[in-house]
Parts: structure tokens; sequence; C-alpha cells
């Protein structure tokens, strides 16, 4: 059973919640103001549901903030269908705004795609880590075996097999251990 925060911004509830209720999902409410991210964390839900006239430049940057720090989705029902205020809302992380939306009979398919969405995001943005690391750690091993080949008169791989060896040795990454080798010629220039 899922397990929804719906922050309270002016406008009434009671529709949202009647109809997440009978969706048989669970609903905290509160209040948005300057604790905000620190409730969300402390409520811990599978998702945060706003319904709105037009989200405030402190509610979206405290919706990136909290995206930066515990990514949650975030689903806005909002009035404003303004360009700029929906790229805002995008910057910000905002899974899904709904503009004039806030029908009982589609919020069971909004949340899905919207929850369906941010696992897909999340997936990606942790893709796209990885591959940075990867990219990161290869410059590594590369410099790190051109300081062996330099050094040590060994080839590209008899540089490679020993970064290997003492990365395996020291049971570290092939990253890890190019980094202490190039620590330790910085340290010995």
């Amino acid at each position: 059973m899922p397990n929804f925060l719906i922050v309270e911004c002016g406008v009434d509830n009671t529709p949202l919640e009647s109809a997440l209720l009978e969706d048989g999902s669970e609903t905290v409410s509160i209040q948005y103001g300057p604790s905000f991210i620190a409730q969300v964390r402390e409520i811990r839900p599978d998702a945060v549901i706003f319904n709105l006239e037009s989200p405030s430049e402190a509610l979206l940057a405290d919706l990136l903030a909290l995206s930066r720090q515990s990514p949650l989705p975030v689903i806005m029902f909002a009035a404003d269908g303004s360009s700029a205020t929906i790229q805002k809302a995008i910057q910000s992380e905002v899974t899904s705004y709904e503009v004039n939306g806030l029908d009982g009979d589609r919020l069971p398919s909004i949340i899905q795609v919207a929850l369906a969405r941010f696992k897909h995001q999340q997936a990606l943005k942790q893709a796209l880590q990885e591959a940075k690391i990867q990219l990161e750690d290869r410059k590594q091993i590369d410099r790190a075996k051109a300081i062996l080949i330099n050094t040590r008169n060994f080839t590209e791989n008899e540089a490679y097999h020993t970064l290997r060896k003492l990365a395996m040795d020291r049971n570290i990454t092939l990253g890890q251990m190019a980094r202490n080798v190039i620590a330790m010629a910085e340290l010995l220039k």
C-alpha cells in the first residue's frame, strides 16, 4: 500500500485525499513551510503530492534540494500552466506537473506513470553516474600506466598487469590503485 505525503499549499485537498483513500493508499498531510525537507525525511513517503495554484520560488528551491538529498517522486497538480512555471518545475525535479488535472478517476494512472517515470529517471541517473566513474577511472588508469612506463620502462601491457595485480593484492579497484600510483608519483617529484 503506497504512502503519500500531501503538502498543503492553500488549496482544498479533500478531493485528492478522498481519491487516494478510495484507491487504498495511505496519506499524511503537512503544511508547506520552512521545515518541509526535514518533515519529508522524517515521514519517508513513497511520493510527495502538491495541489496548488502555482509553485513559489522557495518551494521549487526546496524541491531541488530535496531531490539532491533524498530523491522522491513529486507529483504537482497546479492551475498555473505557463511554460516558464512548467520549465522551473521540471528543473526542480518535479516528476509530474499536471495543469488543471486533478481528476479523481485519472489520479491512480497519473500516480502510476509518475512513479514509473521516477524509477526510470533514477536508473538513468545511476547509469550516468557509473559511466562517469568508469570514464574517470579509465583516465586515471591510463595516467598511472604512463607513469609506470616512464619510470619503470614497462610496456603498456606490463604496466596494466602490474596495476591490476597491485589492486587485487590490496583488494581495491583498479581505479583506486591508479590514483594511489599517481599520488605516489606526485609525492616523489
